[in-house]
């Protein structure tokens, strides 16, 4: 197609021959031949293969458009690098859309690429979750590894922001319910905004037990009570 729109350029080239000559028929060959290569550019462009550069706003890394690290690889050395990209993305991608499960069952957006037509195995999801499990960045929901609770902060550190939080906001001996920290207008525009509420209790009994705070129970799961001294 590109040679049969050539060929019709160069013969209109021929015809305005007849009509310019010197100076001015060299510009209109000039500036015919500049236009061409655009059109030629961008012809060849959009004839190559289609990649996946972005998840909304998230920027997809290179290798997510290379169909072998869809496939679990069977070369120890070659899986591991496998494995570690896989980590990384999954939980900067977590991070980054508050995410905190993961079901191995569902339409999760990092588990397909559809411009290369890949998809994960379910043997590779969970082979990737694992490896997250073993290092401390989740852990398994139920016994049938179908969720997974991703930890982008481990608890420790969820523990240490929420103590950042108190004393930004000049909270050292206040009283606030649980959802107040995780859905409250002082936490907008922190991390601990929006958070996994099983999360969330995990990392206040964890101050509870180094003396920083005590828990209280209301009358509903809604009214549970943080009493923080610091």
């Amino acid at each position: 197609m590109i040679g049969c729109l050539f060929g019709e350029f160069l013969g209109c080239l021929c015809s305005i021959n007849q009509l310019l000559s010197g100076s001015h028929y060299l510009l209109f060959i000039i500036y015919n031949l500049y236009i061409y290569q655009l059109f030629y550019s961008f012809i060849s462009k959009s004839g190559a293969k289609k990649k996946m550069q972005k998840l909304g706003e998230f920027k997809l890394p290179q290798f997510f458009n290379y169909p072998p690290y869809f496939t679990l690889q069977p070369v120890r050395d070659t899986r591991e690098k496998q494995i570690q990209l896989w980590k990384e993305l999954i939980i900067d991608y977590c991070k980054t859309q508050k995410i905190f499960v993961i079901g191995l069952e569902e339409d999760f957006p990092l588990f397909s690429n559809p411009a290369i037509e890949r998809s994960l195995s379910h043997e590779a999801r969970e082979a990737f979750l694992s490896t997250l499990v073993s290092d401390g960045r989740a852990e398994w929901i139920d016994k049938g590894h179908r969720k997974c609770l991703i930890l982008w902060h481990r608890i420790q550190d969820w523990a240490d922001l929420i103590l950042h939080f108190v004393r930004e906001n000049g909270l050292e001996d206040s009283v606030m319910t649980v959802e107040e920290i995780r859905s409250g207008t002082e936490s907008r525009g922190t991390e601990l905004h929006g958070m996994d509420r099983t999360i969330l209790m995990r990392a206040l009994k964890l101050l509870e037990n180094k003396g920083k705070l005590a828990l209280f129970k209301g009358t509903s799961a809604d009214d549970e009570g943080v009493k923080f001294s610091l």
